[in-house]
């Protein structure tokens, strides 16, 4: 199991998640996105349908009668009803049920790295848990910095 902790200093939420989203999706993965506010998934939803305007992410808001047909599902808690292998914690809350996933891509910014870093911590003593801290550097690319 991975958990790829992504530390937004550069690039917002709205930038980063629609490059993960089109990598799971781009390989045959599904994703769940999980934020426990309601504006918050409103805003997903609306980055997905619009983060390239020749092109949009299929996704749909949890609740619907067709949540196990979607590639990515937006959520307020982790119960992947697509079926989907990797999950999304867009809001800075850790969260232990990511951990039932393949991967788990945990993204957070300065206001709750607080909490990101007891989340660090507190996998490191979990067995079978990979983890990866990644930061963009100055240039705007990532870097896996632990």
């Amino acid at each position: 199991m991975q958990v790829d902790f992504y530390h937004l200093t550069m690039a917002p939420l709205d930038r980063v998640l629609p490059s993960i989203a089109e990598k799971i999706l781009g390989s045959g993965g599904r994703l769940l996105i999980v934020a426990e506010d309601p504006a918050l998934r409103t805003r997903v939803d609306q980055v997905l349908w619009s983060h390239q305007p020749a092109s949009f992410l299929p996704h749909a808001q949890s609740g619907g009668d067709w949540d196990a047909e979607q590639p990515a599902l937006i959520a307020a808690t982790v119960a992947p009803t697509n079926g989907a292998r990797n999950v999304a914690l867009v809001d800075g809350l850790w969260r232990d049920e990511a951990l039932e996933f393949e991967r788990a891509f945990h993204l957070f910014d300065e206001d709750s790295i607080g909490a990101a870093r007891t989340a660090w911590r507190a996998l490191g003593d979990r067995e079978g848990v990979e983890r990866r801290y990644w930061r963009q550097d100055e240039n705007g690319r990532w870097a896996q910095v632990a």
